[in-house]
Formats: structure tokens, sequence, C-alpha cells
């Protein structure tokens, strides 16, 4: 039995910081940071908005800001 509770909500989101930046596809400058679960794992990615062109990609920490006990030793 999980020690947890389901979420209430219908959708779940995550909050996309805004940066300050021009998307090289559409000149948009509706531009959001934020992690995203992909091939490969997790993501941190900058995006358009509008087109979802990516402007930046790197790896994320695979579990987040979990560190799993006897990891940093």
């Amino acid at each position: 039995m999980h020690t947890f509770p389901r979420p209430t909500a219908e959708r779940l989101t995550v909050t996309r910081d805004p940066v300050e930046a021009t998307c090289d596809a559409c000149a948009s400058t509706s531009i959001r940071a934020y992690r995203v679960l992909s091939e490969g794992g997790w993501w941190y990615v900058v995006k358009c908005q509008d087109c979802l062109h990516s402007l930046r990609r790197t790896p994320s920490p695979a579990l987040g800001s979990y560190v799993p006990l006897g990891t940093t030793v």
C-alpha cells in the first residue's frame, strides 16, 4: 500500500520560468525554461511556447532534488 496521497488535480503541471530570449525559428519572445521527461531521461529545456522549438536542452539530475542516502559520502 502506498503512503502518499493521490493527486486531486485533474492535470499535473510544472512551473515554467520565463527567459529573456528570442526564438531562432519563429522570432517569438515567449520563451520558458522547465524540466521534461523525454527519451534518455530528464532534461532541463528552454523552449519557445509558440512553436515548441528547443533553444537549449541539457541533461537534468535523474532524481531531481532528491539525493539518495550514501551518494554524497
